[in-house]
């Protein structure tokens, strides 16, 4: 009942029933924290905006599709979830918070990023998973201290060879979109150290033996005739993953083997910044 009648009471605008909302919260906790996930927010509180030395805000899983001008009163703000919700672009007020270190941005309608998000010179995560992205932004290879990228489930075809310009990208998730081919540019950028193509539609795997920092390459679903080479100690998920050269020749025949044991997923916590 208490859900349903959140549903009703988004659609009023009035204070008093954003005050029902916020379950009020009249003063910012003293953990510089507010969580507003899963609320039926058609709109975000101005009185939010008002605590200025807010470090994180959850807004996951609401019905936000534009976000008020006010948000850039919001000046500390480390961590910024808008996931879940209807956005079809990214609010450019999102890109007036410098001190961002992590925005989540997956599953809503977003084609595009703004060239504005370059202004987040501190971000060194960013989640654009589950989106409509035909293209990975050209933007995003300006994010010089991003460390971590999740682009999983969208439309992407290649990558744009300006990412190798992100000598601190460590981990790249990349699983199910419509990679034809595994991406040259990954090739050239041997400080990654996780590798995420699963359930693309690549056919054959260059060696990815150089890479030296390379520890995780996940390559499984997709009609490969070959599993990457990969230098001691790397692990591989996949086929033949796990099958020497030996097993092979002993067997006169290839054998398939496909692992049940897969990492985990990106965990459904939120990360905190370095």
């Amino acid at each position: 009942m208490g859900n349903s009648l959140k549903a009703i009471v988004a659609f009023v605008p009035s204070d008093e029933c954003q005050k029902y909302l916020l379950e009020d919260l009249e003063e910012m906790p003293v953990d510089k924290t507010v969580d507003l996930s899963g609320r039926q927010l058609r709109r975000l509180p101005l009185h939010i905006c008002s605590f200025r030395e807010l470090v994180k805000l959850y807004l996951s899983d609401n019905n936000l599709n534009h976000l008020p001008p006010e948000l850039e009163q919001l000046q500390n703000l480390q961590i910024l979830a808008l996931d879940f919700n209807n956005f079809k672009a990214l609010p450019l007020v999102v890109c007036t918070l410098k001190q961002l270190c992590i925005l989540y941005l997956g599953n809503n309608k977003l084609c595009s990023l703004p060239l504005e998000l370059r202004l987040l010179q501190n971000l060194k995560t960013l989640w654009i998973e589950s989106n409509c992205l035909q293209y990975l932004p050209e933007v995003v290879c300006e994010l010089s201290l991003l460390k971590t990228l999740h682009a999983g489930s969208n439309a992407l075809r290649s990558l744009p060879t300006q990412l190798r310009c992100l000598q601190e990208l460590r981990t790249i998730w990349l699983s199910g979109n419509l990679l034809s081919e595994f991406p040259p540019v990954l090739l050239d950028m041997p400080f990654l150290e996780v590798i995420d193509v699963d359930r693309n539609s690549i056919r054959f795997f260059p060696s990815l033996a150089h890479l030296p920092g390379l520890k995780l390459v996940i390559y499984d679903h997709n009609p490969c005739r070959n599993a990457p080479k990969v230098a001691k100690g790397v692990r591989r998920v996949g086929r033949w993953s796990e099958e020497t050269p030996e097993l092979r020749k002993r067997s006169g025949a290839v054998i398939e083997i496909t692992l049940d044991e897969k990492p985990s997923p990106p965990p459904a916590a939120k990360p905190e910044p370095e």
